[in-house]
């Protein structure tokens, strides 16, 4: 593609485009600075959460609409909870969740998609409200888990991405199905480096 073509096509893109554009580059620096536990993940990814919620209200992912505005508040926990979550209201350090906890998610997870789906699918005119559904659920636990600093949460990142990759494939928003790739490599970097930290701190611990 020549640059007069380049030129002409970045002219004529609509506006939702360019919210998706910088929807994408946000959040790809959130996923960054978050596998490298800097703090600054949290402001960066709230303005890629702003930028989502008109894309999503926009192409009509209701359930990821409301997902955001959760994201939102749950980042405003996450902000405060890795600067002062610590035992001495000091940094939070990663752990691991707690195996009655992680069953309690998986079951109400569940019962949630299967809820929220039906209600999508009955009374609204959403696209793919299981699938829908089903990434929201995942994603409100893995966002939760992120700001409790639990190393599973990457686990449910991977799975999810996975599953993001395809949705938005379909609905024809490439850039943000590219960048959802990319969170897939990203995260399953976040859980191997965790893992490494993990397990230093553990082994300075000891020593």
């Amino acid at each position: 593609m020549e640059w007069m073509e380049v030129t002409q096509w970045i002219q004529q893109m609509e506006w939702i485009q360019w919210v998706e554009i910088f929807g994408v580059i946000f959040g790809f620096f959130c996923v960054v600075l978050t596998v490298k536990q800097n703090i600054w993940c949290w402001p960066v990814g709230i303005v890629n959460i702003i930028l989502f919620f008109i894309l999503f209200l926009e192409i009509r992912l209701y359930a990821d609409v409301g997902l955001h505005v959760v994201y939102f508040v749950l980042s405003i926990y996450g902000w405060y909870n890795w600067l002062h979550g610590g035992e001495k209201k000091d940094t939070l350090p990663i752990s691991r969740i707690p195996h009655r906890l992680a069953v309690i998610y998986i079951v109400s997870g569940a019962a949630a998609v299967l809820c929220m789906g039906y209600v999508l699918s009955t009374y609204t005119d959403a696209d793919l409200p299981y699938w829908d559904s089903t990434t929201t659920v995942m994603c409100l636990f893995a966002q939760w888990m992120l700001a409790k600093k639990y190393l599973e949460s990457w686990v449910v990142w991977v799975s999810v991405d996975v599953l993001y990759v395809g949705i938005y494939y379909y609905k024809q928003v490439y850039f943000t199905s590219i960048l959802y790739a990319m969170f897939l490599i990203l995260a399953t970097t976040g859980y191997i480096e965790w893992k490494n930290k993990k397990a230093l701190e553990e082994n300075t611990a000891t020593a």
